[in-house]
């Protein structure tokens, strides 16, 4: 693996009163009621370059992903609230959210659960524990 350094995707954008530092890598947005696979997953997008949003579940990723669209979501099914079939629904019901790809990364591991999950919208799909080669493929493949 290859590792971007993150300043590299830094640059600065002149506003009215001063300059701002701005990311530029792509924006992705990691849902996950665990709050240590969330973390994990936060540091792991981190060293493939990416930056990372995190909601701990269903309604805050809803207004997350309204006010700071991401350029993909990686999406754990078995939510608190709203469980991850449901939450694609309703994002993509957003014109805005619509074409965002969701890979979803979960526990369920049947064949009827997989197939459920990639009819629901998810455009991947990627078992736990996860391999993260595996999962850095995956994401490259969504976001190029």
């Amino acid at each position: 693996m290859n590792y971007p350094n993150r300043n590299q995707n830094l640059e600065y954008s002149f506003g009215k009163s001063d300059r701002l530092l701005v990311d530029k890598r792509p924006l992705v947005l990691a849902i996950d009621d665990n709050h240590d696979n969330l973390e994990l997953l936060a540091q792991i997008l981190d060293l493939f370059g990416y930056e990372c949003v995190k909601a701990l579940d269903g309604r805050t990723a809803l207004s997350v992903a309204v006010s700071r669209p991401p350029d993909l979501i990686l999406l754990d099914i078995c939510l608190p609230d709203i469980d991850g079939i449901e939450l694609m629904s309703r994002l993509k019901q957003n014109p805005q959210l619509i074409n965002i790809p969701i890979i979803a990364v979960t526990a369920l591991a049947k064949a009827e659960d997989r197939d459920r999950i990639l009819q629901a919208g998810c455009v991947a799909y990627i078992s736990k524990p996860f391999d993260i080669d595996r999962l850095e493929i995956t994401i490259q493949r969504y976001l190029n």
